[in-house]
């Protein structure tokens, strides 16, 4: 019997649901789970400085009640909302502090191979042998601000030096862990250089933003050494592999990998093209104190070349311009007819 009562529901024994419902409930399931994988399929390749789940959104320890919710798809919301917020800042560059230590480099290769071995199709999902860096700033620049971005980091030199009174700073990295079971890194070592490696950062968000940059994240810097992503790869959620599994890398948790010492920071775009040897297409650097003994870095001969280059063309053209404006000077051609004039008179005067 029908109820005019808005709250009256009634019962449908399960026997009764026929088969249309049970194919849209079936659709609505579905729709969910595309969702779900686009969601992460729109993630794009790009280093990822600071995300922490934790930290981001202040949750402590998780009841075990609340276990059914996995990491995975905390770490989805996140990134969901993260996006709905800041749609007008997507950081296209990023200060970067390359990994140069062979020692550590080699660790996380016998640490990418033996995640591979259990899985081989996280193969594709591995950071690249010259990519390994550790991000110290994400920022978003246009092209006419990657001049600007350049002088920033120029400026940021004297900050950091005057930050480490003239000591080296060598960064320690031990142990693996992931941000959501998405991200795998290589942890920094808690230490007395954690203090500086933080100041610096600070100082390097600070002048970017006075040159008027869009530059930072409004999470806490957590720095990290990323070694893989499933974000790499958004057909593995289709494949059915959605997270990181701990058992990959439980051999490697406190591993100690070794020591970088902090020589050079780069400006690096996450969009162009990579260089030969898979390090970021690189705009400038800096180099901290003396890492070679008096001898120029690689990049800074690189880009002390490139100013010299762009020196001279810059020359060329001017004196190019210079010239071409003297030709069309009022008067030039008063002074070509004069010359042709004397060599008129002169040749007169050598037939007499």
């Amino acid at each position: 019997m029908a109820s005019d009562d808005p709250l009256c529901v009634l019962y449908v024994p399960k026997e009764e649901i026929n088969s249309s419902e049970c194919e849209n409930m079936s659709g609505k399931k579905k729709m969910s789970e595309e969702f779900e994988a686009n969601a992460m399929d729109s993630l794009v390749d790009m280093p990822l400085a600071t995300i922490d789940i934790k930290d981001d959104c202040g949750i402590t320890d998780v009841p075990q009640v609340n276990l059914e919710r996995s990491e995975e798809n905390e770490y989805n919301d996140q990134i969901k909302k993260k996006k709905k917020k800041n749609k007008d800042y997507q950081p296209n560059y990023f200060l970067s502090i390359p990994i140069t230590n062979k020692e550590i480099t080699k660790g996380i290769k016998i640490l990418q191979n033996a995640v591979i071995q259990q899985d081989k199709r996280l193969a594709k999902a591995m950071t690249g042998d010259g990519s390994f860096h550790v991000t110290l700033l994400v920022m978003q620049l246009n092209d006419d601000e990657v001049n600007i971005g350049i002088d920033a980091l120029l400026e940021l030199k004297p900050f950091i030096e005057e930050i480490l009174q003239g000591k080296h700073l060598t960064l320690p990295f031990q142990g693996v862990d992931t941000f959501g079971n998405q991200v795998g890194f290589v942890k920094l070592a808690e230490g007395e250089h954690m203090n500086p490696l933080l100041e610096i950062a600070e100082a390097a968000k600070r002048t970017f933003q006075e040159k008027g940059i869009l530059a930072g994240e409004s999470r806490s810097f957590k720095p990290h050494l990323t070694f893989m992503k499933l974000s790499k790869v958004p057909w593995l959620r289709k494949m059915g592999v959605k997270k990181i599994d701990p058992k990959f890398y439980e051999k490697f948790i406190s591993h100690r990998f070794g020591d970088e010492m902090l020589h050079r920071i780069d400006l690096c775009s996450m969009l162009k093209k990579k260089q030969s040897n898979g390090y970021y297409h690189c705009e400038s650097s800096i180099v901290i104190g003396d890492k070679n003994g008096g001898e120029p870095d690689d990049a800074e001969l690189v880009k002390l070349s490139k100013r010299l280059v762009e020196n001279a063309v810059l020359k060329a053209v001017q004196q190019y311009l210079e010239e071409t404006q003297n030709k069309n000077k009022p008067g030039d051609g008063s002074t070509v007819k004069t010359e042709e004039a004397d060599r008129n008179g002169t040749d007169n005067d050598n037939r007499k």
